[in-house]
């Protein structure tokens, strides 16, 4: 038996549009049903977007998004809470981090920057003393991603 675990993002009225950025950024399918797909008439507000959404990559990301009922906040406007760092310490009030890992440098650099459009960058990607590469980010649509090469074992 196989059990794996998948990030569920919670958007307001951008889910389409985030998850497309993500398979812009980590390549992979993209699935998405919209609330008019399973039953809310086509024309009431919110029935064009997404009570299901989901980026699979061969790589191993799986990402799966909804836009929450009623909510359409699509400026971006709603994104809660922040983070920051201050002499080696983390200081957020958010619920939850994405961690992002890879085995070199070249790899993890490449994501960092795909992800850094339109982003704060919370610590710039660089070397550290447990990686290679470590930095955080939060995207333009409110995720906070902490990259790094991940450290390898015995070293």
């Amino acid at each position: 038996m196989s059990i794996t675990t998948t990030t569920h993002l919670n958007f307001r009225g951008t889910a389409r549009v985030a998850l497309e950025f993500y398979r812009d950024v980590f390549g992979g399918r993209l699935f998405v049903t919209t609330y008019a797909e399973v039953g809310m008439p086509a024309g009431a507000p919110g029935a064009d977007k997404l009570v299901f959404g989901q980026v699979e990559s061969d790589r191993g990301i799986r990402l799966m998004a909804y836009d929450i009922p009623s909510h359409d906040d699509a400026d971006g406007a709603a994104i809660a809470g922040s983070t920051r760092r201050e002499n080696g310490a983390t200081f957020t009030d958010r619920t939850f981090f994405q961690s992002l890992q890879g085995d070199t440098l070249d790899e993890v650099t490449a994501l960092w920057n795909a992800l850094s459009e339109g982003a704060e960058i919370i610590e710039p990607l660089a070397a550290s003393a447990w990686s290679a590469g470590f930095g955080m980010l939060t995207d333009r649509f409110g995720v906070t991603w902490v990259v790094d090469v991940r450290a390898v074992a015995g070293a």
